[in-house]
């Protein structure tokens, strides 16, 4: 099955920055004429990821033209015409078989009103994008009219045959034989085929998400496509949004395939890397992100396989990785001795977080002085309480006042009449932040019955119950 042309792109609007090599400076004059535009300067940009880069100015003509000319060693490339705060880009437009050329067109190089001269390449380009951008606009005609049981029929027929058309359209455009750097992206950049025979199609999509970017060819050096946010966009899209609500294990699965396939090429690895690391690391919200950033730290970076980090970067990432491995989803969790209210010094008298009759533990760790914390433990509290009189409660509360004030804690615990099981202050075996990689409040970990951790995210008080049902059935499901 192929997917619909109109979804397959989606994207080409997008299409940037490619810097080639072994260009010679040659004389170029590229001039630009666009209704409305009125900025003192306009900028050429190539992209790098999401951002612009600055490579050439020209300032506003008397004739409301904008010049760019000079001798420079422009390369093939699919660049940004950008306004003069350089962060918004007016439209794209391509370099490829000629230097010499103008556009004219309305204040967003809107495809169907761009006019070129000179330029091959940029004459294609902006007629294909017209004839995508009518299709999909008759497309859209055509969906209105399928909701009306008078006209659905007609309009099947009509969208099978567009549908029909477009894909002559496409094929015969993007020939190989008539190669051009945009139409070569477009090639490799398409999503490909799904057969019909596949059951599993979102297996099927992502399972063979790289193949054509591995295997189809490159216009150009690898190290050159990283100009192009072609790969940005897919790269993006196949780690938070494709994967987005994936387990961890099969994160960390597509990482491994991925690089796999990159192999010894440094500069694309770096790319993936600097991109997904800090998002895997900061997520404070997706369960299992911190799994999958000890495995990229772990297998990748402390193994010495991106030598582009430096030994300080190294360094902070090595204690996070010791300090955040402790608390995964599927580690024992350290058992915590801590005094009650209380406040004994002997050991004896602690309590221990893992030593409780209730299938669960809840460690709750809080601060009476953050009003997050305070609502949250109210919630709690409800629902605690509401279980004290139940034949089975199927977990206890491990409450950790985070407050180093030991006397406003015990105040504010017997203010509130928390009946569960209240610790805190200094009396501890071990440092539980660390253990638990507790640097904020509130935080909450929940154990099994072997006391393994099996979420270490806030879970909303209200759905807390409904996550250790769906927890017992997973389990049950897995035996």
């Amino acid at each position: 099955m192929r997917k619909s042309f109109l979804l397959g792109l989606m994207g080409l609007m997008g299409l940037m920055g490619l810097m080639g090599s072994g260009v010679q400076a040659q004389q170029y004059k590229i001039e630009f004429k666009l209704e409305g535009v009125t900025d003192s300067v306009l900028y050429i940009a190539r992209h790098f990821r999401d951002k612009l880069q600055v490579v050439d100015s020209a300032r506003l003509q008397k004739d409301g033209s904008y010049v760019f000319k000079g001798k420079k060693s422009w390369k093939k490339n699919i660049y940004a015409l950008v306004h003069q705060d350089k962060d918004k880009s007016i439209g794209d437009f391509a370099i490829d078989d000629s230097r010499t050329f103008t556009i004219t067109g309305d204040g967003n190089l809107t495809p169907s009103t761009v006019r070129v001269k000179g330029s091959d390449a940029n004459s294609r380009m902006f007629n294909y994008l017209t004839k995508i951008s009518d299709a999909k606009k008759r497309m859209q005609e055509i969906g209105k009219r399928k909701k009306d049981a008078a006209t659905k029929e007609q309009a099947e027929k009509e969208e099978q045959a567009l549908i029909e058309e477009m894909k002559a359209y496409e094929a015969a455009a993007r020939h190989p034989k008539k190669a051009q750097l945009f139409f070569d992206l477009v090639n490799l950049f398409d999503d490909g085929d799904i057969p019909e025979e596949v059951e599993d199609k979102a297996w099927y999509f992502r399972n063979h998400y790289w193949d054509k970017f591995f295997e189809g060819g490159m216009p150009l050096p690898m190290e050159e496509m990283l100009y192009t946010p072609n790969l940005y966009s897919k790269m993006n899209y196949f780690f938070f949004g494709l994967l987005y609500h994936a387990d961890s294990d099969t994160i960390c699965k597509e990482i491994d395939r991925l690089a796999a396939r990159i192999g010894d090429n440094q500069e694309l690895l770096r790319y993936v890397f600097d991109h997904i690391e800090p998002r895997y690391f900061r997520s404070t919200r997706n369960i299992g992100w911190d799994a999958v950033w000890c495995h990229l730290a772990g297998e990748y970076y402390l193994k010495g396989r991106c030598p582009w980090v430096t030994e300080g970067t190294l360094h902070n990432m090595r204690y996070n990785y010791n300090r955040i491995k402790q608390s995964l989803i599927g580690v024992r969790g350290q058992e915590l001795w801590m005094a009650d209210t209380n406040q004994s010094s002997n050991p004896n008298d602690w309590i221990s977080s893992h030593r409780f009759p209730q299938r669960y533990v809840i460690l709750w760790f809080w601060d009476p002085d953050c009003h997050h914390c305070q609502e949250q433990s109210e919630e709690l509290k409800v629902l605690y309480d509401s279980l004290l009189t139940a034949p089975y409660r199927p977990f206890e509360v491990y409450a950790v006042g985070y407050e180093s004030d030991v006397t406003k804690w015990k105040n504010y615990v017997k203010a509130h009449n928390f009946k569960w099981v209240n610790v805190g202050g200094p009396n501890v075996n071990i440092d539980y932040q660390e253990a638990y990689n507790v640097h904020g409040a509130p935080t909450m970990i929940i154990l099994n019955e072997r006391r393994e951790i099996i979420m270490n995210k806030v879970v909303p008080i209200k759905n807390l119950l409904k996550f250790l049902e769906d927890y017992e059935k997973k389990v049950k499901g897995e035996r």
